[in-house]
């Protein structure tokens, strides 16, 4: 009865061995853009990311900085109280895309520019995504909404 528990744990360890690593595996051989980070632009000023690295910025969309260019071009700057980096889109803006709200887009840091991918922006009046409110905080510019006005 010894010999087939001690046969059995060996199975287990076995099998367990194998799985972790067919998931590293799995985790070698995904394309590098699978994994994105997200920057503040602080962080971004601070320590400029390549120019083929995929990642995700965050931030308020600075007062009077949003122009339209031909067709579906936008240009406009992102910042977090701390540091502004300008960003540049092509693409339909969500509807909820304004100036003075949170937003967080996807692309490189080329040039001195972030050329976005992708634009998500708020959901509600009072919504702005996690990453951002982190990184406001860090730097001592969040200002939380009134409780009030909070449902959730």
């Amino acid at each position: 009865m010894r010999g087939l528990k001690k046969k059995r744990r060996i199975q287990v360890i076995g099998l367990s061995g194998v799985c972790i690593v067919a998931v590293l595996g799995i985790l070698a051989v995904l394309p590098d853009d699978s994994f994105q980070f997200f920057r503040a632009p602080s962080e971004i000023m601070a320590n400029p990311p390549a120019e083929t690295e995929l990642f995700r910025i965050g931030g308020l969309v600075e007062a009077g900085s949003l122009k339209r260019g031909d067709g579906t071009q936008v240009a406009f700057t992102v910042t977090d109280g701390g540091a502004s980096i300008p960003v540049v889109y092509t693409g339909i803006l969500p509807d909820l895309f304004e100036e003075g709200q949170g937003m967080v887009g996807q692309g490189r840091y080329i040039n001195g520019r972030f050329e976005a991918v992708e634009i998500l922006a708020r959901h509600d009046e009072e919504y702005m995504p996690k990453e951002v409110v982190d990184a406001m905080k860090a730097q001592g510019t969040y200002q939380a909404p009134s409780a009030d006005i909070m449902t959730n």
